[in-house]
């Protein structure tokens, strides 16, 4: 099993949720965050004094996929998040050793 942990546009949340439940991953968690990467923020004016925001609204989505779904899932993230401006975001992947299904006490890829 693998945790892949995207960190995406706000505008882009809603076409990477529809993208992934239409492959059968349904269960996720999405984080609201704040970040900054090689975008490093934006400078604007209000009321005619100047401020500089670096740390841009982003959303986190984390979801956990059986190994032979994590290539599907990252291209389908990709396809869906990509604008190709930056500030896109990033993919993490991580191994996953164990998970257990509180309600039920199944483990492994039965609790998934």
């Amino acid at each position: 099993m693998k945790k892949i942990e995207a960190i995406i546009r706000p505008a882009r949340l809603e076409a990477v949720k529809e993208a992934l439940g239409k492959y059968g991953i349904n269960g996720m968690t999405v984080t609201h965050v704040t970040g900054c990467g090689l975008q490093k923020g934006k400078t604007e004016v209000y009321r005619g004094s100047q401020y500089t925001i670096d740390l841009l609204p982003k959303v986190k989505v984390e979801i956990v996929v059986l190994d032979k779904d994590v290539d599907e899932a990252i291209n389908l993230i990709l396809r869906e998040a990509r604008t190709g401006s930056i500030g896109d975001g990033k993919i993490f992947i991580y191994n996953i050793e164990n998970a257990v299904r509180i309600r039920t006490g199944e483990m492994g890829e039965a609790a998934i």
